[in-house]
């Protein structure tokens, strides 16, 4: 015979308290060794199984209720069954730091501890399971679900995104929404022994010491002006416009073009409107022609922007002709076409 729930909770004291806090914390999700510290027997399980009064998620991982899971129930059996350390991570840890609206694919990212052997890593249907001592925790307290720290999670996304552009987007995703800063995800990538596309990115959140010359906008200049024949523009260049100085990045004064390079800081406040406004006044007052340019153009993407510089300026009476740089396949080679 099986003692009903409700009389084993009334006289299980401590053991009912416990078995309380785990469910209310975990959406009703508990594996076999929290429910056996509770007080629950093998028999007992098996018996709650066999009659679906529980419902086995994973091996050893059970929901204490019948009917359809919860996406946080879901999330907390992905987590117990991949035990010791394991934390939500990259697109799921991003789905609840909200970084992203809505679950990103069906399948769930846990990280665990690099320590962990090989043989350790379950095989959880609907998981992925990665291994890192890169990604550390966020701070969160007991009763909320293990994630990594929301600049682990930006900096995981961007080393698994399939080129840097997919990877950037995260990084302007998550400033834009203001749930990270620069300087906190520049910390972080410092702490880091291995990432792909450690020059771009850390020219990308780079801030200049003087505010004119910042990595980025010394990527343009050699990986795009120069690399590719363009003229030589002014840098930071002073105008006076309808009475107010304004200040350019990159100054092509013969052709009235201008190039503004923009990081990630970019996007956390008012700026972009306002910059937007601006070079619609300067458009109506002047015909100048402004192209923004965020980090990616200037990296990955130097060889198309040069191409797109290039046309702009011939079509503004430049004579001379782009070249292309020593990249595989840089795009000056399609404009030459």
């Amino acid at each position: 015979m099986y003692v009903n729930d409700s009389i084993w909770l009334l006289a299980a004291g401590d053991a009912a308290r416990y078995w309380f806090i785990v469910l209310r914390v975990q959406a009703g999700i508990a594996d076999r060794d929290q429910a056996m510290r509770a007080g629950f027997s093998r028999r007992q399980i098996a018996h709650r199984l066999r009659t679906g009064v529980w419902q086995r998620v994973h091996p050893g991982v059970y929901a204490t209720f019948s009917g359809p899971l919860s996406r946080e129930a879901r999330l907390w059996a992905a987590v117990r069954r991949a035990g010791e350390g394991a934390m939500v991570s990259h697109q799921t840890a991003a789905e609840v730091q909200e970084i992203i609206d809505k679950p990103s694919g069906y399948s769930i990212h846990i990280t665990v501890p690099h320590r962990r052997r090989p043989a350790e890593r379950k095989s959880i249907r609907g998981v992925v399971v990665h291994r890192s001592d890169q990604s550390q925790a966020e701070f969160v307290g007991p009763a909320k679900l293990p994630r990594t720290r929301i600049e682990d999670t930006v900096l995981d996304l961007v080393a698994a995104a399939r080129t840097f552009d997919h990877g950037y987007a995260w990084i302007g995703r998550a400033v834009s929404r203001e749930l990270v800063t620069v300087s906190g995800l520049r910390a972080v990538l410092a702490t880091r022994r291995r990432i792909r596309w450690r020059k771009w990115l850390t020219d990308a959140l780079e801030e200049s010491p003087d505010g004119v010359h910042s990595a980025l906008e010394l990527r343009y200049v050699r990986d795009v002006e120069r690399a590719h024949g363009l003229p030589k523009s002014q840098h930071q260049a002073r105008r006076q416009l309808n009475g107010k100085v304004h200040y350019k990045d990159n100054w092509y004064a013969d052709y009235g073009i201008a190039v503004e390079i923009d990081g990630p800081a970019y996007h956390q406040n008012e700026q972009v409107q306002a910059d937007k406004d601006r070079d619609n006044a300067n458009l109506a007052m002047d015909d100048v022609k402004t192209f923004r340019f965020g980090p990616v153009a200037v990296t990955e993407r130097a060889c198309e922007t040069a191409a797109m510089v290039a046309v702009t300026l011939q079509r503004h009476g430049w004579q001379g002709a782009p070249r292309r740089c020593r990249r595989r396949g840089c795009a000056l080679s399609r404009l030459a076409e």
